[in-house]
């Protein structure tokens, strides 16, 4: 096992902090601003009825909050919004919606058009322990209509959230009754459902399927992977987003048991980057190595890194490593949508 951690400039020590950390990748504000050229905006509506448990997502997913610390969080109040940049040049227009009673009333009524209009995602979110149930698949129910009328070509993620609370016997049994419920009030919408906590994979396993659905040229993006881990002679591939450290897509040669394995990495590898913050070290690079196959972290673009699992004995740590930096150029071209053509990769 062999990890690199480089620390930063004595410069900027006083400002590595979890704060400083969130306040570098948000710009709050006026979202209506006029956007860079180039810069791919995504209006993406973040719903569901108090405690739900959005703001602990979103501030554990974006603003590298522990799970342990959003204990601590109250109700959101109205809407509070932040411009996310995540990938390339890809910015989230992130409303994350108080779930109040009265401020849903207003979503439905006078704000409708705000709320609703130009909308790419609605990530709505179930607290699983709700007695209310009537009362969540009627503001559901009203957001979807809401929805149909001002953004008929949205996506819509569901999370049946605080999964944890269920006993192991009983998730899937819960998990299928919920999505019943929800599937019948979901109008003419394909809504894609997950089952999460805060307290494990399921919630990067969710996010990540919610990045890789906004990430414009994703195709190209897996395309100039799936070329790489031929030529390399890779077992796996995968593309993770640097801040968050989400899933973006991933390449596979040979078939791999559990399923969940990249969520889990996910987890990992942000709660030691979160470890790192009071030592003022920054993670950079990770190897992982046993007599049967060699695991491979690279920081490969300015917003990316990349996972290379390799079993093949003949593969050399040097020509892969030449292999890999002859495709960052091209990489950082086609993540921020000027370049369509694959001309760097070097075979073996």
């Amino acid at each position: 096992f062999c990890l690199m951690i480089r620390r930063p400039p004595r410069s900027t020590l006083d400002r590595s902090s979890a704060a400083s950390d969130v306040y570098k990748r948000q710009v709050h504000g006026d979202l209506n601003k006029m956007m860079k050229e180039g810069e791919k905006n995504e209006k993406v509506l973040l719903m569901g009825r108090r405690f739900s448990g959005k703001t602990s997502m979103r501030s554990i997913i974006f603003a590298n909050f522990h799970a342990k610390d959003t204990i601590k969080f109250g109700f959101t109040m109205e809407v509070q919004s932040s411009k996310v940049k995540f990938l390339g040049n890809l910015y989230l227009n992130l409303w994350d919606c108080g779930g109040q009673d009265l401020f849903m009333e207003q979503y439905f009524g006078t704000l409708r058009e705000h709320i609703f209009k130009d909308t790419a995602v609605l990530i709505y979110v179930f607290d699983v322990g709700s007695k209310d149930v009537e009362g969540d698949m009627r503001n559901y129910e009203n957001s979807i209509k809401a929805l149909q009328e001002f953004s008929k070509g949205a996506k819509v993620f569901v999370l049946v959230h605080k999964m944890d609370i269920i006993g192991e016997k009983d998730k899937m049994k819960v998990f299928e009754e919920k999505r019943a419920l929800i599937t019948a009030k979901s109008g003419e919408f394909k809504v894609e459902m997950f089952k999460t906590s805060i307290w494990d994979e399921t919630l990067y396993q969710a996010w990540s399927k919610i990045a890789h659905f906004l990430i414009p040229k994703i195709d190209k993006i897996e395309t100039g992977l799936n070329e790489l881990c031929t030529l390399c002679a890779t077992d796996e591939l995968v593309l993770f987003e640097k801040s968050t450290f989400l899933e973006i897509c991933h390449i596979e040669e040979k078939t791999h048991k559990d399923p969940h394995r990249f969520e889990k990495i996910s987890n990992i590898i942000k709660q030691f980057k979160l470890s790192l913050i009071s030592t003022n070290y920054q993670f950079e690079e990770m190897m992982v190595k046993n007599s049967k196959f060699r695991a491979y972290l690279f920081d490969f673009t300015k917003s990316s890194y990349l996972m290379v699992v390799i079993s093949n004995k003949d593969v050399e740590e040097t020509a892969l490593k030449m292999n890999i930096d002859a495709l960052k150029p091209y990489y950082e071209k086609i993540i921020s949508g000027t370049t369509q053509v694959l001309s760097h990769i070097i075979s073996f």
